[in-house]
């Protein structure tokens, strides 16, 4: 098991994040955790508040702010824009694997969280990759920009 902390070496730019928010409606959000203190948790009921469709991916739970729960990427029917990433290092790969035949548009890793075999192989994939950047703070800046 791969825990360390990678550092991103190559990153969407501020100007693609901001497209990147602006033209998504769908985020899929794995490691969603049914707890109001965690971050996933708010993170999700801030970008819910903003009028993105969240689809929550979690094993353990059927339901989480009111939208249907799905075991892992695979499941979802849903068309997924941007798939935020709320787990550790060593998950990111299968993640990515699934985000790819799910046709989703872009991968975001949260603050903290960098993998750049997997980040290559995404963009390789034809996605956009965020990494290590937590998902309602740019938001937050893009809407003060």
């Amino acid at each position: 098991m791969d825990n360390h902390c990678e550092m991103p070496k190559q990153n969407a730019s501020p100007p693609e994040i901001q497209r990147v928010l602006s033209n998504s409606k769908t985020i899929a959000i794995v490691g969603l955790s049914n707890n109001p203190d965690r971050d996933s948790y708010r993170v999700a009921d801030y970008l819910r508040q903003q009028g993105y469709q969240i689809i929550p991916v979690n094993p353990n739970a059927s339901e989480i702010l009111g939208a249907k729960c799905y075991s892992n990427l695979r499941e979802v029917p849903d068309k997924v824009d941007i798939v935020n990433i709320f787990r550790k290092p060593d998950a990111i790969p299968d993640i990515v694997d699934a985000s790819i035949e799910i046709g989703a548009k872009v991968v975001w890793m949260q603050s903290g969280i960098a993998h750049n075999v997997a980040a290559d192989k995404a963009r390789t994939a034809g996605l956009k990759v965020v990494m290590s950047r937590c998902i309602m703070v740019e938001h937050r800046n893009s809407c003060a920009a």
